[in-house]
């Protein structure tokens, strides 16, 4: 790339007293507007992916890598979880607050980001963008690897622009490498990130008029998570050969809806953002500057991360589908950066727009569900009434560490496949092809005759109204396989049978739970064998 001569206000952040006094006062009112905004709903219960997180990360430290084999995901996030729940506990405000931390450490990270490459104005409206953003509001109260994510792309994309756009040096090429090597710790999708990134440097490599030192560099910052992701290889092929989301569908067309909606709050807030800081991209892009001017490129790259980020997920989805609104975090943080960029170029109107945003995202009510599961009202329920080697039958295997979390100790579990030795963790290896095998004629009459008179078995069934959620391979086959599970039961509960029905639980419904569940505890009577049925 030609030598672009950058003004030293643009090279670092120079904190003159009046700037750091303010950069400071900002940053404690943001953090402080924040952390208020995202724990309305600190301590609202766990639904089924927080309590594989808490039953993951309850195994030995050690022990999680070869655990997560059987689920699909890296182990950085639970294995820093599993730490966290050793100094603090694992309650559900205690497990909530180390995903809050990631979001809130986002809002230094945006003022850092903005400042140190286009100046102070961009810092404090990426920082405030960062401060209320409703993904990050919303994964800030959930016990998962998404606000962590967002934080690490952040980052990550910030040292890229710093490295391969600003060509500030070596040190931004290295914290390059090491960022996105947390990421593809974190998540599979750090994948899709890196070919983005892969992407833009591309793009950057062909109008560069010195395109030897930039291959050179390029080979360093995608060498190191390369060479750092190694011994993770192994198990993500294995991963990939036979934990698939059999609970996905392939993306359509109205994807684009789906990244303004789930990324941005709606589509009111996106237009905003599209139309003020893409007036401000405009102003820049229209300016009278040299071909290579860094702020160009920099909106060039940020273009391009996120698009090809999630065009390449939107593309292999229709192979494999794992397309969901919370893998997004990889695209979030150079969007973001994008509309600070712009909206610090619109000047007042950017402003006047930021404000506009402040008002739209300042209520987390439309963004955060504080009762996302009813499982700890079965829990408290039914879960009293249970012992110590009772039995709990889950109709949606996934769930299985979350009735492990909420139910008493000592119980014993399993799902519509048979026995359950470690409910801590989903077993995805296969799952598909294990669950459709399993017939229940075959699988639940020998776990209920283990049972000894006295003794309890809680079917957990969800609920599973709405043709739109249950129409996936994996939810059509949770469905049917608890209905089945429930006529068994029900059949052995009738005059004369084997058991009798206790409860159904929850008795009372506290609101509308984004995943619902019916808990039906069952006693057995009498000791006879049940007959299998042809």
């Amino acid at each position: 790339m030609a030598s672009v001569a950058v003004p030293r206000s643009q090279r670092r952040i120079e904190l003159r007293a009046p700037d750091a006094v303010l950069a400071a006062v900002t940053l404690i009112a943001l953090l402080a507007l924040s952390a208020y905004v995202r724990t309305r709903a600190i301590s609202g219960s766990f639904w089924m992916d927080e309590g594989l997180s808490v039953g993951i990360a309850s195994h030995p430290l050690m022990d999680i890598p070869g655990v997560l084999r059987e689920d699909g995901s890296p182990p950085l996030y639970y294995m820093g979880l599993h730490l966290w729940m050793q100094a603090f506990g694992r309650t559900e405000t205690a497990v909530h607050w180390f995903s809050l931390l990631f979001s809130l450490l986002t809002i230094p990270g945006a003022m850092w980001a903005g400042w140190s490459l286009w100046g102070k104005r961009a810092g404090f409206i990426g920082a405030t963008l960062c401060a209320l953003n409703p993904f990050l509001t919303s994964y800030g109260e959930e016990a998962r690897m998404y606000s962590l994510m967002g934080l690490l792309a952040l980052l990550a994309t910030a040292c890229f622009l710093h490295a391969f756009v600003y060509r500030r040096g070596r040190r931004w090429i290295v914290l390059f490498g090491i960022f996105q090597a947390l990421m593809l710790y974190t998540h599979n999708w750090g994948i899709f990130y890196g070919l983005g990134a892969f992407a833009a440097l591309l793009l950057l490599w062909w109008r560069s008029d010195e395109r030897k030192p930039l291959a050179i560099d390029g080979l360093i910052g995608f060498g190191i998570p390369a060479v750092l992701f190694l011994p993770w290889l192994p198990t993500l092929l294995f991963q990939a050969g036979h934990t698939a989301a059999p609970w996905g569908r392939a993306p359509r067309f109205g994807a684009p809806i789906q990244i303004s909606r789930d990324l941005m709050g709606g589509d009111r807030a996106s237009i905003v953002m599209l139309l003020c800081g893409g007036f401000g991209l405009a102003q820049v892009l229209q300016a009278r500057k040299q071909k290579r001017d860094p702020e160009r490129l920099s909106i060039w790259v940020l273009i391009a991360i996120p698009f090809v980020t999630l065009a390449i997920a939107w593309i292999l989805s229709q192979i494999t589908p794992a397309w969901v609104s919370r893998y997004f975090a990889v695209a979030l943080a150079p969007l973001l950066l994008l509309t600070a960029l712009g909206l610090a170029r619109a000047r007042w109107l950017g402003v006047a727009a930021l404000a506009v945003l402040v008002m739209f995202w300042i209520n987390p009510r439309p963004f955060v569900d504080g009762y996302k599961s009813n499982v700890r009202d079965i829990g408290a329920e039914a879960g009293s009434q249970m012992r110590p080697g009772d039995l709990v039958v889950v109709g949606q295997p996934e769930q299985t560490p979350l009735a492990w979390y909420y139910l008493p100790a000592g119980l014993r579990y399993a799902d519509t496949a048979g026995p359950v030795d470690d409910p801590r963790h989903m077993d995805w290896v296969d799952a598909m092809d294990r669950y459709e095998a399993a017939q229940p004629r075959d699988v639940l009459p020998p776990l209920l005759d283990a049972l000894e008179p006295g003794q309890k078995v809680l079917l957990m069934r969800p609920l599973t109204e709405g043709v739109e959620n249950w129409s996936a391979p994996w939810t059509q086959l949770a469905r049917r396989r608890s209905a089945q599970f429930g006529a068994i039961l029900q059949e052995q509960s009738g005059p004369g049978g084997t058991f009798r029905q206790i409860t159904v639980a929850p008795q009372f419904y506290r609101g509308a739970s984004t995943v619902g569940n019916v808990g039906i505890l069952y006693e057995k009577v009498r000791d006879t064998p049940m007959t299998q049925a042809p």
